[in-house]
C-alpha cells in the first residue's frame, strides 16, 4: 500500500487483516523509551481509507514528536470481532473507530472514556449539537462522530449503461428496484444486486419506508415476525429468480467491498454506505456511481443521514490527554481533513466541511454531490440502537443464510430471529 506507514504499522492493506499487536507495538497507552508515548489506533475500512489515514497519522506524529501512533485496520466484520475480544480482555486500543451500533454496548460496558473530561484538548463546538449527541449515553459523551454518511446503491456504470436498462433517477420504490434488478439480470447475465436479505441495514431502510422502525424508543423490537417474513420472502423470491446474488456469493460477505459480488464483478449493484463505497472505484473498471436507496411504495424514504462512524478512547488508556489530542486532530484539523477527504463521510466540523468542500475531487466529490441531492428529503435518523444489536447483526445474517440455502422458510427463520432477538435484548 502506498503512503506513510508508522513505525509500528502491522496491517497489510492487501490482506485487510487486523493485526495482533506484537511485542514491539506496545500495550494500550504504553510509554516507549525516551519519554515517547505510544498510542494504539485501530479502524475498519478499505485500502483507500487506510492509505489516507496513514498519511494523516504521519502528519499528527510530525506535529507531536513525543507521540508514536501504532495503527491497524481490517474489514468491518473482522474488526468488530477483534475489538470485542480486546474489549472483553480489558485491552481495547487507546483510540478506536466505532460504529453507531457499538456505542451503547461499549459505553455501558465501561470500555470507553468520558470525553467530556478532555474539553481543554478535544474541541466539539463546531459540530452540530444533534449530531454530537448521537455519541452520548446517559448524557455522557463517550464518542465523537467522524463524518456524516448515508446508505446508497452503488453500481457499475459501464455494465448498467451497456445493458440498455434505464439508469436510476432521484427516487424509486422497492418494487421498482426489484423490477430493475430483474431486468439487469436478464440483460447482463449476472445478478442485478447483492442479495439485501442478509443486511439488517437494508431491512431497516425497508421498514422505515413502511412507517416502522428497527427498535422502539425503549430498546425493544419495532417490528414483528410478519414484517420480517415479508422482507425475507421478497428477497428470497428475487434470489430464486437470479435477480440478486446466490447464497454461495452472499455468504462470503465479510464487511469488505472486495468480497461483495459487485467488488468481484459478479453483480451490477451493491447496497452499502456511501463512504466505504469509495473502495469500489479501484475494483470496478466501468466506474461507479451512487443512487438512492429504494423508498416505500408510497414514496416514504427509509434511508437517513447518520454519523458514518465515531471515534472513541479506551477507558483504560494510560494517556487520555494524548489520545484526546489524536481525536481532536482527526476531527478538527483542516490539513488532516484534506488528506482524509470523504473516506469516513463528509466532515462533521462545519468550518472544516465548508473549507474542504470546494476542493473535493474524484469519489469524494461523488459522495458530496450524492449527499447534497438528498438534502431536505430524508427523515430524521433513529436513536442509537441498544447494545444487543451489535450481536444481532450477525444473527440476522446467519438466520437469512438458512433461508438462502433453503434450510428454513422465511417464516421459520423470521420467528427464530424474533425469539433470539428478544432474548438478546433482555440480557
Amino acid at each position: 500500500m502506498p503512503g506513510h506507514r508508522t513505525k509500528r504499522f502491522c496491517a497489510s492493506a492487501a490482506a485487510l487483516a487486523l493485526c495482533a499487536v506484537p511485542a514491539g507495538c506496545g500495550e494500550s497507552g504504553e510509554s516507549a523509551g525516551g519519554g515517547t508515548v505510544v498510542l494504539r489506533y485501530t479502524w475498519w475500512g478499505n485500502p483507500d481509507r487506510a492509505e489516507r489515514t496513514e498519511r494523516a497519522v504521519a502528519l499528527f506524529e510530525e506535529r507531536h514528536p513525543d507521540i508514536d501512533v501504532s495503527t491497524s485496520f481490517s474489514g468491518y466484520d473482522a474488526y468488530k470481532q477483534k475489538l470485542a475480544t480486546q474489549a472483553a480482555g480489558g485491552d481495547a486500543p487507546d483510540v478506536m473507530q466505532l460504529d453507531y451500533r457499538q456505542i451503547d454496548q461499549y459505553a455501558s460496558g465501561g470500555v470507553l472514556l468520558d470525553l467530556g473530561r478532555q474539553k481543554r484538548v478535544l474541541r466539539t463546538h463546531e459540530i452540530d449539537p444533534g449530531l454530537l449527541a448521537t455519541g452520548r449515553v446517559d448524557d455522557v459523551q463517550y464518542a465523537i462522530p467522524q463524518g456524516r454518511g448515508t446508505e446508497t446503491v452503488a453500481y457499475d456504470v459501464r455494465t448498467w449503461k451497456k445493458s440498455g436498462v434505464p439508469l436510476p433517477g432521484r427516487s424509486w420504490t422497492w418494487s421498482q428496484w426489484a423490477d430493475t434488478m430483474r431486468a439487469l439480470a436478464e440483460k447482463t447475465g449476472k445478478p442485478g444486486a447483492t442479495d439485501p436479505g442478509q443486511s439488517e441495514d437494508s431491512f431497516e431502510v425497508w421498514l422505515r419506508g413502511r412507517g416502522k422502525s428497527l427498535y422502539t424508543e425503549e430498546g425493544g423490537l419495532g417490528f414483528t415476525a410478519d414484517d420480517l417474513t415479508r422482507w425475507w420472502t421478497f428477497t428470497d423470491t428475487l434470489r430464486r429468480a437470479g435477480a440478486v446474488s446466490p447464497a454461495e456469493q452472499t455468504t462470503q460477505l465479510d464487511g469488505s467491498v472486495e468480497n461483495t459480488p459487485l467488488g468481484r464483478g459478479t453483480s451490477v449493484t451493491d447496497a452499502n454506505w456511501d463512504a466505504p463505497a469509495s473502495g469500489f472505484a479501484a475494483l470496478v473498471e466501468g466506474g461507479v456511481a451512487l443512487a438512492p436507496m429504494p423508498s416505500g411504495e408510497d414514496g416514504t424514504p427509509g434511508q437517513y443521514f447518520k454519523p458514518s462512524m465515531f471515534v472513541g478512547v479506551s477507558a483504560h488508556t494510560g494517556h487520555p490527554k494524548e489520545a484526546a489530542q489524536l481525536v481532536d486532530f482527526l476531527i478538527n484539523d483542516r490539513q488532516a481533513a484534506k488528506i482524509l477527504g470523504a473516506s469516513r463521510g463528509i466532515p462533521v466540523n462545519e468550518t472544516v466541511r465548508d473549507d474542504i468542500g470546494p476542493g473535493l475531487e474524484g469519489f469524494d466529490r461523488t459522495i458530496a454531490d450524492f449527499q447534497a441531492s438528498l438534502e431536505g428529503r430524508l427523515k430524521d435518523p433513529p436513536q442509537a440502537p441498544p447494545s444487543g444489536d451489535n450481536a444481532l447483526q450477525s444473527t440476522f445474517q446467519r438466520d437469512y443464510d438458512q433461508v438462502s440455502y433453503a434450510r428454513m422458510s422465511p417464516r421459520e427463520a423470521a420467528e427464530n430471529y424474533i425469539t433470539e432477538a428478544r432474548a438478546e435484548l433482555r440480557s
